[in-house]
């Protein structure tokens, strides 16, 4: 019966594991679709390379407790076989579909730091892992 399509309007809701805090992810981020041919209720369908918003794409600053001077960091998402078409394709490319949910890896550029008398430390995790998934209010179309 396949799942629903992932469509312009649609939400990415990231999770980074606490202790870990990106105030830019807190609220749900819309998805804009790339799709020129598939429109569902007049909204383009997203297509692979849509899965990550552009805002989302810059650095981002972030904290973890203890560490409380922000610092910044990337954000990179995993899709799973079940957030993509498998069988149908549009310009060559799977599209979207809302599926499980999937890796999200928040990659720290520049540590955030920890205040001490003796100076700053940095923060020694240069990897925050996290979990996403896509919401959407699509009831019309499926896709497999």
């Amino acid at each position: 019966m396949g799942d629903q399509l992932i469509v312009t309007g649609d939400l990415l809701q990231i999770t980074v594991n606490p202790p870990a805090v990106v105030p830019q992810l807190m609220a749900p981020t819309p998805l804009t679709g790339s799709s020129a041919t598939v429109k569902i209720t007049k909204r383009a369908a997203c297509l692979v390379g849509d899965e990550l918003p552009p805002a989302l794409k810059q650095p981002m600053p972030y904290t973890s407790p203890p560490f409380v001077i922000p610092g910044t960091g990337t954000l990179q998402l995993i899709l799973q076989p079940a957030n993509l078409t498998q069988m149908v394709k549009n310009d060559h490319k799977p599209m979207l579909l809302k599926g499980a949910m999937f890796e999200a890896i928040f990659t720290v550029q520049s540590p955030a730091m920890q205040p001490t008398p003796a100076g700053p430390v940095s923060d020694p995790v240069p990897v925050k892992q996290g979990k996403a998934m896509f919401q959407t209010t699509n009831t019309v179309a499926r896709g497999q």
